[in-house]
């Protein structure tokens, strides 16, 4: 599998989901434009000394993406879909996409993926959302439990 950060506005963010990535050999791609600069500090303090270890990939546009990916499935996740992430069914080619922290995946993107967007179940009412890097851990290590990785 692969995390796919559309977008991402949050440096920490990025960076914690990046050690995550190190750690689960995972490759992370980034499709700009990015809400900080790839060198910043924020960015680097939260994947501390682990950068070397990911296999990052920075595309220019979505399109672009889409041009450069050798296939594989799109899952989309967003507090907006119907579908929990549990009913997935996650193959070892599939790309994980998720949303800028203050926008989410664009909807039109949602309407037209529906039978492949999951959300991540939440019981509080008070909440808007989970922390984008929260939400990949989940998403990737129920991906990877499925597989027999985790």
């Amino acid at each position: 599998m692969q995390v796919v950060l559309y977008q991402p506005e949050i440096p920490p963010n990025t960076g914690s989901v990046a050690r995550l990535c190190a750690a689960t050999l995972t490759p992370l791609h980034l499709i700009e434009p990015l809400g900080f600069e790839i060198d910043d500090k924020h960015l680097k303090r939260a994947g501390l000394d682990y950068w070397e270890f990911v296999d990052l990939r920075v595309h220019k546009s979505w399109e672009e993406f889409l041009r450069q990916r050798p296939g594989g499935r799109l899952l989309f996740f967003s507090k907006k879909a119907s579908r929990s992430y549990t009913q997935a069914c996650y193959a070892k080619h599939d790309y994980l996409v998720f949303g800028p922290e203050t926008r989410g995946l664009p909807e039109e993107w949602l309407a037209i993926h529906m039978e492949r967007a999951y959300r991540i179940p939440m019981m509080g009412t008070g909440v808007r959302s989970l922390n984008l890097s929260n939400a990949v851990s989940i998403v990737l290590y129920e991906g990877l439990r499925q597989l027999g990785k985790a």
